[in-house]
C-alpha cells in the first residue's frame, strides 16, 4: 500500500509542468497616447487595441479635437492649449480616419487590432 502511494506521488510530480507562478493575463484596460504639437497628431497613425482607453494631450496653444471623420466612433469635443482628453478605441478592428475639427489639415488614422 505504502509502495503504491509513492509511485502514485511520483507520477503526479514528474507530470507536473514545475510552473508555480500563477497565471497573469493582461490588464482589461490599456492606455495609449496621441500628441497634438505644432499642428500634427503624433502618431499620425497610432494602433491600438479594441476598447483602449486613449489620453490626448494637447500641447499647442489652440484648442484641438480628435474626431472620426466618419460615424460616432469617438470624438474628444474640443481640448484647450495645455490640457489632455481621453477617448476610448471603438471595439470593432479597423481603421478609423480622424481629424481635428477646428484645424482640417490635421489628419489621422486610429489602427484598431
Amino acid at each position: 500500500m505504502a509502495l503504491g502511494a509513492t509511485v502514485a506521488l511520483l507520477l503526479a510530480t514528474a507530470c507536473a509542468d514545475g510552473d508555480n507562478e500563477p497565471a497573469t493575463s493582461p490588464s482589461p484596460t490599456e492606455t495609449g497616447s496621441i500628441t497634438m504639437e505644432d499642428f500634427a497628431f503624433s502618431p499620425a497613425n497610432p494602433e491600438v487595441r479594441p476598447g483602449e482607453k486613449i489620453t490626448v494631450a494637447n500641447k499647442d496653444s489652440a484648442p484641438h479635437t480628435v474626431t472620426a471623420t466618419e460615424g460616432d466612433a469617438f470624438d474628444t469635443g474640443n481640448i484647450s492649449g495645455g490640457d489632455s482628453g481621453t477617448f476610448t478605441a471603438p471595439s470593432q478592428a479597423g481603421r478609423y480616419a480622424f481629424v481635428c475639427t477646428l484645424h482640417p489639415n490635421m489628419t489621422g488614422t486610429l489602427v484598431v487590432r
